[in-house]
């Protein structure tokens, strides 16, 4: 594939006198990030009346910058025809909702059927953005809504976005226990100091915050609401294991199953069939990246998440029917 290029053009302000030439260039061209705009200064892509200059040049003021943007090809994985489930899309965006059981990213022992195979499919061009576009990931079993960058500026608004902490995630989990009320999660988390797999709760781990309230409480389990302030890796699983209630079915964090005392037969069946972290990224909203409009969208329920909290509710009905 031919790297695409496009050359920009700008004027320096003459306010901008005596400052260095990186700083202006971001300025000059916002919808691209400082290091990328550093690399195509190193490269002799970016250029001030023509020349090549070092970053921290200073300008003078009145002089023309000529940009010329390269697209490389970020991403070789290839181009998959799987089906998605797009919630929304436009030139800048793709809003989907992922399944349960597609990994996101390819890598060991996933080298085929992503959900970056599948957004080459539908859209070659993605290949030269960072992670096909990808700006957050959802684990291979959590279910729900993700939003995708489809050129270079958006990606880079959503990654500050991000970074900023202004999108808003919302997300649905099934725990173990009857909370009684919801609450912040406020713990730091980083890689378990002895299993690379998992995540723990550590002193010197990366800021990380799960704001949760309860939507549904039966006997033995609680489904919650749980909002993410911070993005870090299984935040949500580890936070909730971290407070002793962990979320059902998670192969990680979530222990042995428990069923409750005289459970229904159709809850005994669900509890000991469900085969994934009953998580599920319900809604997403962040500000578009092109006409500032707030994007709201939400992935409906999966059907075995479904049935999952149908089963609890009757097994919590059938108790209270015959304690009466």
């Amino acid at each position: 594939m031919t790297e695409p290029r496009q050359t920009l053009t700008a004027t320096v302000p003459d306010s901008a006198a005596g400052r260095r030439f990186d700083a202006v260039l971001a300025e000059l061209f916002p919808d691209y990030s400082r290091s990328r705009l550093a690399t195509w200064i190193k490269s002799g892509d970016a250029r001030l009346n023509g020349r090549e200059v070092r970053p921290r040049d200073p300008v003078q003021g009145g002089e023309s910058v000529e940009l010329t943007v390269v697209l490389d090809i970020q991403t070789r994985a290839e181009a998959e025809d799987i089906a998605l489930d797009v919630l929304y899309e436009d030139a800048d965006v793709i809003v989907l909702d992922k399944p349960a059981g597609l990994v996101v990213h390819p890598g060991a022992g996933n080298h085929a059927g992503t959900l970056v195979n599948a957004l080459l499919h539908r859209d070659p061009g993605l290949a030269t953005l960072p992670r096909a576009g990808i700006v957050h990931r959802l684990d291979k079993d959590t279910s729900g809504v993700m939003v995708v960058a489809r050129t270079l500026p958006a990606h880079t608004s959503l990654v500050e976005q991000l970074s900023a902490r202004e999108v808003h995630r919302q997300y649905l989990a099934v725990v173990v226990g009857a909370l009684v009320s919801g609450g912040t999660a406020n713990a730091p988390i980083d890689r378990h100091p002895r299993d690379r797999l998992r995540m723990a709760v550590r002193e010197d781990g990366r800021d990380a915050v799960t704001h949760f309230r309860l939507r549904e409480r039966f006997r033995a389990h609680t489904l919650l609401e749980c909002r993410l302030e911070t993005g870090r890796t299984h935040q949500i699983r580890v936070h909730m294991a971290h407070l002793k209630h962990p979320i059902v079915g998670d192969p990680l964090y979530g222990g042995p199953l428990k069923l409750p005392k005289g459970a229904t037969d159709g809850l005994v069946e669900a509890l000991r069939g469900f085969k994934r972290q009953a998580l599920h990224a319900e809604t997403l909203e962040f500000v578009h990246p092109v006409s500032g409009e707030p994007i709201r969208c939400t992935a409906p329920v999966p059907a075995d998440l479904r049935h999952l909290v149908a089963e609890l509710g009757a097994d919590t009905r059938a108790a209270a029917e015959a304690g009466r």
